[in-house]
């Protein structure tokens, strides 16, 4: 898709469609003015039917926005169902019982973040949330184990195991297929991220937004980027998502049913010097009416795998967009600095 160096036009965007939400920027319960995304829906489908088609698409909504809303994802809403309910489960337990499955000094790699503890990147007040993180299962010896530990699973939910072993293996598969189109978008081979992602360090949430309660400080999540490479969410049942635009101004996200969200994160957008961009993103209190309820989400943060050189690459160097990043720098290092910025470790 480069010629030149020139990527896709970028069209135009219809009317922006107007959403009353809380805006955390302003004192709480003024209601403000938040326009959608405007994000068509993309089917993942055409990776295989028409790989070029879906490269244009993708291509186009990633460099627009640095998002894209995907139908037709090939993942089974029964599974989908089956992993909401062991994460609405998991979250129903006494704290005292979930905080067992917390890991001190592990950067909250496996098992139980506490509420309270992950603050946005350049934040001072950590978001209103807790998670359960699990990862790849690796094999005894595998050189990778150093960095990736064992998951850690809850005895109290007896589906929680096989259901979200099911859930990440069929994300992780969607995920390589929407880099399959970034790949072809970037004028690559279409296997090109099939390597760096091989054993792959990538993580699955599972997010809880506990109901607002009046005059509390905070927001459900502040404006961040992701630090993977792309990010795929599903199980988002209450509103709240929103991006930041080029012109400064939040844009509600909206995904019909049977779709999931997928964002650029920073790894990515340091591989491509920025072409695709790692969109500042934030999950907004909800207003009034809906205070009292709480919201769940699945995102699916997709990784190279540790020992992968993140380099500029060469197709997306010009004159008019020199080479940001001179020097390589590894995954988990990267890793590890944005770690510390968020305060996890």
């Amino acid at each position: 898709m480069l010629a030149g160096h020139r990527f896709a036009h970028r069209g135009s965007a219809a009317p922006p469609r107007v959403i009353n939400f809380i805006n955390f920027d302003k004192p709480t319960g003024q209601s403000v003015s938040v326009a959608s995304a405007g994000l068509a829906p993309i089917r993942l489908s055409l990776v295989d039917g028409d790989p070029a088609a879906a490269a244009r698409a993708f291509g186009a909504a990633f460099e627009r926005t640095g998002f894209a809303v995907v139908a037709d994802h090939g993942i089974d809403a029964a599974l989908i169902d089956r992993a909401l309910t062991a994460t609405r489960a998991f979250f129903a337990l006494p704290d005292a019982v979930k905080r067992k499955y917390h890991v001190p000094g592990q950067g909250g790699a496996r098992g139980l973040t506490p509420f309270g503890i992950e603050t946005a990147k350049g934040q001072t007040t950590a978001d209103l949330k807790e998670f359960w993180h699990m990862g790849r299962d690796l094999p005894p010896g595998h050189p990778y184990r150093a960095v990736m530990p064992d998951n850690l699973w809850p005895d109290e939910i007896p589906d929680f195991e096989a259901a979200m072993r099911a859930f990440y293996t069929a994300l992780d598969r969607a995920g390589t297929r929407i880099l399959t189109a970034i790949a072809l978008y970037l004028g690559l081979a279409a296997d090109f991220f099939d390597d760096p992602v091989r054993d792959g360090n990538s993580v699955l949430r599972l997010l809880h937004y506990p109901p607002v309660a009046a005059g509390i400080a905070g927001v459900r999540a502040g404006a961040h980027e992701d630090i993977n490479v792309i990010t795929l969410l599903l199980g988002a049942d209450e509103a709240g998502l929103q991006l930041l635009g080029r012109d400064g101004a939040w844009l509600e996200i909206e995904a019909p049913p049977g779709t999931l969200v997928c964002n650029i994160g920073d790894m990515l957008q340091r591989l491509t010097n920025h072409v695709l961009p790692s969109t500042t993103h934030r999950v907004v209190n909800p207003a009034a009416a809906r205070a009292g309820v709480a919201r769940y989400s699945t995102p699916f943060f997709l990784h190279f795998r540790p020992d992968y050189a993140i380099r500029t690459l060469p197709g997306c160097v010009s004159a008019a967009n020199p080479d940001r990043y001179p020097g390589a720098i590894t995954a988990e290092a990267f890793l590890q600095q944005r770690l510390r910025e968020i305060g996890l470790i």
